[in-house]
């Protein structure tokens, strides 16, 4: 069996510059194997308070350092210096572009004309490994353009595009998350279902194959597409461009966890190994109940109230139709029986994360739920 020969480099991008003109730069870390397999983009706090996938690349970043790897693996913390430093009191406000707005998890690019324009262009005997690399090299120069827009770009536009055309490279691209007060989980396209049993997370989320801003989707919807159309077209050749990304929800915002970052690091090395990214089997998948839900019956439940909250019903626990989710203070009532009320479930439901403070508006997403759920 061949020995593979790891290299491992560490360079810095320039994703923004600030008010002085100084550029805020990002290390991407890349360990580049002499054996051939999958290539690996994994970036984390896209939004400036989620922090815990920081501690899961540290960890990881110190497994390969002597791990047998295959392809190669890069690894980008903090890949939004912008967002991190976006502080108000003693909270992150990382979530959105302070100057214009944008979801920093929403501008990225997806180009469905040049998908159907190469799709037209394919011989159906060509090797899909020359098809993988000529489709990259359109959709590298489709990203190119939009970088080099005349016009400019916004600031959560340009960091975007410029991290997506890193993650274009990559065969698997894992972007790493947290909730507000969140239990784990994860957002896995409907075509790679059978890839969620190689996490250790209980908790997923299936979504469509179709793209709506987030870099998971603007991964695997250019590849998916392609592959719809080639069906479509030439139905005698079964086609698999082996391409894979997820967005992996690590616990809540504002926390980092060591010993929990050791635990979610396996989780994603056990799904590594099963893709044949090291010569030798790293883990296996944990024996555990994994629930799903289709993103439809991934239901918001907004407070119909304005009040002080304690969060009763705890992330990842089941709650049967009738119990309770959270109790009420109404400061204005203390005095009779509307002082206090309780939220009830409308359903059996799972709820997934809840609002970070217990002062709350009416209209506040005051949990994520799953419904009608079921196992894997």
């Amino acid at each position: 069996m061949a020995k593979a020969k790891v290299a491992f480099s560490k360079e810095y991008l320039v994703v923004a510059q600030n008010a002085s003109g100084r550029d805020l730069n990002v290390p991407v870390y890349k360990f580049k194997s002499n054996l051939p397999g999958p290539k690996v983009y994994l970036q984390s706090s896209i939004h400036g308070a989620e922090v815990q996938g920081n501690i899961v690349l540290f960890h990881l970043l110190k497994h390969l350092q002597g791990a047998d790897l295959r392809g190669e693996i890069t690894l980008v913390p903090n890949c939004n210096p912008v967002g991190s430093n976006l502080k108000s009191g003693e909270y992150t406000l990382g979530r959105f572009d302070p100057v214009n707005g944008q979801n920093w998890n929403r501008a990225y690019h997806y180009d469905k004309d040049l998908i159907a324009q190469y799709a037209n262009s394919i011989n159906p005997d060509s090797d899909i490994d020359k098809i993988k690399t000529e489709y990259r090299s359109k959709l590298k120069v489709s990203i190119e353009k939009k970088l080099n827009n005349i016009w400019g770009l916004g600031l959560a536009e340009c960091l975007n595009l410029k991290l997506q055309k890193m993650a274009l490279e990559a065969d698997i691209v894992l972007d790493l998350h947290n909730g507000p007060v969140s239990t784990r989980h994860i957002y896995v396209p409907e075509y790679a279902q059978h890839s969620a049993k190689f996490f250790n997370i209980p908790n997923v989320i299936l979504i469509p194959n179709v793209f709506s801003g987030a870099l998971d989707e603007a991964t695997f919807c250019p590849w998916w597409s392609l592959k719809n159309a080639l069906q479509e077209k030439f139905p005698e050749k079964e086609w698999d461009f082996g391409v894979e990304a997820f967005t992996v929800e690590m616990g809540s915002q504002e926390v980092i966890e060591f010993e929990a970052g050791v635990a979610d690091s396996i989780s994603i090395l056990t799904y590594l190994s099963h893709k044949k990214c090291f010569v030798t089997k790293q883990y296996s998948p944990k024996e555990m109940i994994r629930r799903a839900v289709y993103l439809k019956d991934y239901k918001v439940m907004f407070s119909q109230f304005g009040g002080m909250v304690e969060y009763v019903a705890k992330p990842g626990t089941v709650v049967e139709k009738g119990g309770v989710l959270a109790r009420v203070l109404n400061i204005d009532e203390l005095d009779n029986e509307k002082a206090t009320f309780e939220v009830i479930a409308p359903c059996d439901l799972i709820p997934i994360l809840h609002f970070p403070s217990a002062s709350v508006f009416g209209g506040t997403q005051l949990y994520k739920c799953f419904t009608n759920y079921f196992e894997l």
